[in-house]
Parts: structure tokens; C-alpha cells; sequence
């Protein structure tokens, strides 16, 4: 696609030059312009005339509160399904205009259209897929040990095992190893889920949230539960790594584009949408995030160098489930079940690391960095 099949942008943006948007997402989850990659946000501006303001967020909660605040407002956020269900149920997102849209309809795929989370296609337009599964070094991990969550209980690799550092994906792997659900309202299916995790913290090297990378990719941890995505880009650097979607169940989750109510330009924020959705824009994303694209034209893309990759677009779909939104009774009881686990026992983990080995880390987290983004600079070469 070239700049000039954006002539329709153009012409229906030429009365918001000058105008401000102000976009929240999610930090290193768009294609920035580094390393040769396609910078998104620089493109829009030079063909709408229109600024983009860009700040992130690390979770769903911070957004949430940042926007419950009224501290500040955002044309663009780009939450979690169950996130975005909160939302649309306390009117804290507005309805799009999707005749400023075009590409919904014509570029999205149907399957991720009218989920449990926006069931009338009102308030969302789907951004990127992604499942959890299982990370392992194949030179530690025993063959015969692999396929179930249980792994992540194994004595075998006590001292070597890493596990979220967040209660709802934490929790999300005992309870599909008991086989509850994961949506429970039930105390005692999270009391038992509880007692699992708490069984599995002696085994634990650490919680991790992104510093998973460096401890599996320098070989310094050899199990872990993440995001396929991301197991992409740690393959790449050590392959040593493999993964896995286990037999008893895992999470889906869509991550989708909204219009906070604090919008002070809404129909810039629609042209965005719209933009973002192109395929030119969409293909320089999905090869940037090594997430699974809800956008066909990507999929049917002769360029797009992930659409056969084995873990992203497994041949037999996992089992899975998406998390759902709870009210703030559960909300509190998880995460004072979290804190007690984190807090039980910290003496006998090595949850605290010395200077040394910080420093060795932050070199370690600097190396692969770079040759990530080098992955992602080859791939956008291709493009």
C-alpha cells in the first residue's frame, strides 16, 4: 500500500489539522520507527496533519484508574476484553462511528467480531489475539514431563521455575490445572486454586513479569508460563526455548481499541481506528508484536512472515477460555489472596538478588533488547 491510497484519510481528516489526539496503549505495542520499523503514530500525523500525543500504561488496572481519576483524557485506549467490559458497564467508554470505519467491516475477521465482551459491536474494534502456554528449556526439561500445567509444579526444577507476577494469570494456572473455572464467583474454587499456589511457591525462582526475558533467555531460569507472542521473540535469541499450550486449558485474550468518554476528538480517534486497521499499518504491527492478527488482509498477506508460524497460529486450537470481568467484592478477594501468597513464606525464596547479579541482568535484559529489535528490522525489511 503506498501513501497515496490514504487519499480518503486525507480528505476526511483535512478539517482536524492541527487538532490533538491523545493515544494510551500498552508500552512496546505499536511499531515505533525503530530500527527501520514503520513509525505508526509519525505516519498518521504526516498524513492527517492531525498530532498524536502518545503515553502507556503496563496493565489493564493502571489504565483503569488513570481514566476513573479524571486525571487526564484520551481520544484512544487499547484494553483487554474483560477490561473493556468493565468499562462499557460503568459508561466510561462511548460508541463509535463506524461509518468512519470503514475497515471494520471489510478487513476484520468475523470470529473476533461480537464477543461476550462487546456483543453488539458497539464500543471496540479488535487489535491483537494472544494465548499463554508454557516456556521450556528443552536442555533441562524432561520430555516426559511436558503437556500439562503441572509442569509448573514439577519438584524436579524447584530453583528454576518462574510463574506470573499477577494474580489473575497466576492464579489462572492453578485453577486450570484443577480443572475450575476461571471465572468462578466461588470462594471455594478460589481457596483451592490459593492452596495450589501457595503449594508451588518453594519450587519458584522468582514472579515475573518482563524480566522473564532475560532469565529464560540467558538460560538462568528453564520454565515459565507466558504469552505465545513473546515466547517468538525469546526463541529467536535462545533456541534452546520451546512451548506449549496445555491439555487442560488456557487463556485467550483480544486486546481491542476503545473511545474513553474523556474523547475531546472523537472523530480523529475514528480515523485512527480506521488507519491503524489498514493493511499496510496492521501487517508493520503484527510483524512488530509477534501477536496473532484479527486483521484478514494481514493473514492473506504474501509478506507477512508469521502466518505460518506453528505457535502463533497453532494448527489445532488449545482449549481456552477468556477471562471475565469480576465486581469489587471479587475483585478484592483476589487480590488479597494474591498478597498473601506473595507475602507467606518470603524468606524462603530468593525474591531479592544482589547488586552483582542485578547488573548482570540489566546487561542481559540490554543484549537481547537489541537483538530483538534486530529481528524486528529484518522482518520489516521484507515487508
Amino acid at each position: 500500500m503506498r501513501k497515496d491510497d490514504y487519499a480518503y484519510l486525507r480528505e476526511a481528516s483535512k478539517d482536524l489539522k492541527g487538532t490533538q489526539l491523545n493515544v494510551y496503549n500498552w508500552g512496546e505495542y505499536i511499531s515505533d520507527g525503530k530500527d527501520g520499523t514503520l513509525d505508526v503514530n509519525a505516519y498518521f500525523e504526516e498524513i492527517t496533519g492531525i498530532t498524536v500525543n502518545y503515553t502507556t500504561y503496563d496493565t489493564n488496572e493502571d489504565m483503569y484508574t488513570k481514566l476513573k481519576s479524571g486525571g487526564a483524557s484520551y481520544d484512544i485506549i487499547i484494553p483487554s476484553d474483560y477490561m473493556i467490559a468493565r468499562l462499557i458497564e460503568e459508561d466510561m467508554v462511548v460508541p463509535i462511528d463506524f461509518n468512519n470505519v470503514p475497515n471494520y467491516r471489510t478487513n476484520i475477521l468475523d470470529e473476533y467480531k461480537g464477543l461476550y465482551f462487546d456483543p453488539d459491536e458497539r464500543y471496540s474494534v479488535p487489535y491483537n489475539v494472544g494465548m499463554i502456554g508454557v516456556i521450556y528449556d528443552k536442555t533441562v526439561v524432561d520430555e516426559n514431563d511436558l503437556g500439562s500445567w503441572d509442569l509448573m509444579w514439577n519438584s524436579k526444577y524447584k530453583g528454576s521455575i518462574l510463574q506470573y507476577n499477577n494474580p489473575r494469570d497466576a492464579f489462572a494456572t492453578a485453577q486450570f490445572l484443577l480443572g475450575l473455572d476461571i471465572n468462578s464467583t466461588n470462594t471455594d474454587d478460589w481457596d483451592r486454586a490459593y492452596s495450589k499456589l501457595v503449594e508451588q511457591k518453594p519450587l519458584l525462582q522468582a514472579y515475573v513479569a518482563d524480566d522473564i526475558f532475560s532469565k529464560m533467555e540467558s538460560g538462568e531460569a528453564a520454565i515459565s508460563s507466558y504469552y505465545v507472542g513473546d515466547f517468538v521473540l525469546m526463541n529467536d535469541i535462545n533456541e534452546n526455548l520451546d512451548f506449549y499450550f496445555p491439555k487442560e486449558g488456557t487463556n485467550i485474550f483480544i486486546d481491542s481499541i476503545c473511545i474513553p468518554k474523556s474523547t475531546q476528538n472523537k472523530k480523529a480517534a475514528e480515523l485512527y481506528i480506521d488507519f491503524l486497521l489498514s493493511e499496510e499499518v496492521a501487517l508493520e504491527n503484527a510483524e512488530y508484536l509477534c501477536y496473532a492478527t484479527p486483521n484478514r488482509t494481514v493473514l492473506e498477506n504474501e509478506d507477512y512472515s508469521l502466518k505460518d508460524n506453528k505457535y502463533i497460529y497453532p494448527d489445532k486450537k488449545p482449549i481456552c477460555d477468556y477471562y471475565h470481568n469480576f465486581d469489587s467484592d471479587m475483585l478484592n478477594m483476589m487480590a488479597d489472596k494474591w498478597n498473601s501468597i506473595k507475602l507467606e513464606g518470603n524468606s524462603n525464596m530468593s525474591t531479592y538478588i544482589g547488586i552483582g547479579a542485578t547488573a548482570l541482568i540489566s546487561v542481559v535484559c540490554f543484549v537481547s533488547s537489541k537483538i530483538k529489535k534486530k529481528r524486528r528490522q529484518k522482518l520489516c525489511e521484507g515487508v
